[in-house]
């Protein structure tokens, strides 16, 4: 069979942002997190609250995979998943991460980088009870990351669980719970013509307070 022949160099977008100033930046990076993000929402973005979440090995073997962002204050960015997972395990040795949201339709990406911890028992078990009730027999159905023979392993422990909890509440699983990434460093990036984007980085200081500055494209 004949490959497919695709031009990998040519694929490109130009971008045509009207530009991102200092003066138009919050001086809080959660409050101009809202304005970009209440922004995506109202663009019709699909899934707005997809985020790159990257981890690493005590080592450093970095990883990287998708989560959805399900709160933020500004305490930090929450998302929820299996402790016992890759990310969690990884999160265990090594508690920092880096998020990444990138909106395509706005030509817009933000990049938060910080310490992570886990959120309390109550608030993950709020959480947990809004879910729809097959996503939280699949928290307890899946052994996330575990190597398993078939589709058909998690099938039927779906259909065990199912059973288990057919006629009480679904209580939260013990290894299953929310991460909080707190922000030390956020970048706000907004696409330009001819690849010369703004960029501006906000870090903070040892007081809470944060600074900010343009980074080269």
């Amino acid at each position: 069979m004949e490959k497919a022949s695709f031009d990998y160099a040519g694929f490109r977008h130009e971008y045509i942002g009207e530009g991102l100033r200092r003066a138009g930046l919050d001086p809080d990076p959660i409050k101009q997190f809202h304005t970009w993000f209440a922004a995506a929402v109202k663009a019709r973005i699909h899934d707005a609250n997809a985020m790159a979440l990257a981890t690493c090995t005590r080592d450093g073997k970095p990883s990287a995979r998708v989560v959805l962002l399900k709160h933020f204050d500004e305490r930090g960015f929450v998302f929820f998943t299996n402790y016992a997972s890759e990310k969690g395990r990884q999160l265990d040795k090594n508690p920092r991460a880096a998020l990444l949201l990138y909106w395509m339709e706005v030509e817009r990406q933000i990049r938060i980088e910080g310490i992570v911890e886990k959120t309390s028992r109550d608030e993950s078990e709020k959480y947990f009870h809004t879910r729809p009730i097959g996503a939280q027999l699949g928290a307890w159905a899946s052994r996330q990351s575990e190597v398993i023979d078939a589709r058909r392993v998690i099938d039927a422990r779906l259909e065990e669980m199912k059973k288990r909890f057919a006629e009480r509440k679904i209580p939260l699983p013990p290894h299953w719970g929310g991460y909080r990434v707190k922000p030390e460093r956020m970048e706000f990036w907004q696409g330009r013509p001819n690849r010369l984007h703004d960029r501006f980085r906000y870090s903070r200081h040892a007081d809470g307070s944060w600074s900010i500055d343009r980074l080269a494209p």
